[in-house]
């Protein structure tokens, strides 16, 4: 990718609205997810990394995390497994003592210009990743939250509106939305909130790795603000629906964060 993701938002000042709280974020290597882990800590959370395979990419998250003054551990698996999801969140709470905010951010996205052209390995690898592995997670990380955690998932603006060319992606984020407000809806009465952030065109490790200056320069062209957004962009909307005193009485919300 020509054009490196901006994920450390250095016009964001931390406040403390995390402070002392413990967050695990999968696809926290990359992404909106590594943009995620760095906010979080610089208010001042302990972060917990799952990701699948990208060791290097996992390590370079964790040292700016711990930049900010954070904790962090990694924790490498397939959230497509629900036993690594269980030892996941249990290696968190021996490590930190508490799970209090759970980011289901990994994804999987392969594009295909029409129907027939998507194969069912593809298929089948983006909904287990994009919404099986979402609640793999959930189901895991509940038994250890209280009244005032939360969780937060991935959703994607096409899961609103469609995409011609990612419609297995589309489906399953649309999915995800269903999730989330359905699974806020069943755990409300333990105080428990559940949201999505619904990103629009964004350039993360997701974006198509022969993309170009131009591509980079076209890609968003089409939202209102005329730009795709960067990770640093997106994630503070998840350190809002993730800080007790910014929305404690917010769940069952899909967030687009979308440039229109």
């Amino acid at each position: 990718m020509g054009c490196k993701p901006l994920f450390t938002a250095p016009r964001y000042r931390g406040s403390g609205k995390l402070q002392g709280l413990t967050a695990l974020i999968t696809g926290g290597d990359s992404g909106i997810g590594r943009a995620v882990a760095v906010l979080f800590a610089r208010e001042g959370a302990h972060v917990a990394i799952a990701y699948l395979n990208e060791h290097k990419d996992a390590k370079a998250t964790c040292q700016h995390v711990q930049a900010e003054g954070g904790a962090c551990i990694l924790l490498p698996g397939d959230v497509r497994d629900p036993a690594y999801c269980t030892q996941a969140v249990r290696k968190v709470v021996k490590k930190f003592g508490a799970l209090n905010i759970l980011v289901n951010n990994a994804a999987c996205l392969v594009q295909a210009e029409s129907l027939e052209q998507l194969d069912d390995a593809n298929l089948a690898a983006t909904f287990q990743t994009n919404i099986y592995g979402y609640i793999h997670m959930a189901r895991a990380a509940l038994p250890h939250m209280q009244r005032g955690d939360c969780i937060i998932n991935t959703g994607s603006a096409v899961g609103i509106s469609g995409c011609p060319y990612s419609m297995d992606y589309a489906a399953s984020k649309g999915a995800v939305h269903a999730f989330t407000q359905s699974l806020a809806l069943n755990v409300a009465e333990r105080g428990i909130r559940v949201n999505a952030v619904a990103p629009g065109p964004v350039w993360t490790a997701l974006t198509p790795g022969n993309s170009s200056e131009d591509d980079f320069a076209n890609f968003g062209a089409d939202t209102v603000l005329g730009r795709v957004a960067q990770p640093e962009d997106i994630a503070p909307a998840y350190v809002f629906l993730a800080a007790p005193a910014c929305a404690s009485c917010i769940t069952g919300v899909v967030m687009p964060v979308s440039a229109g």
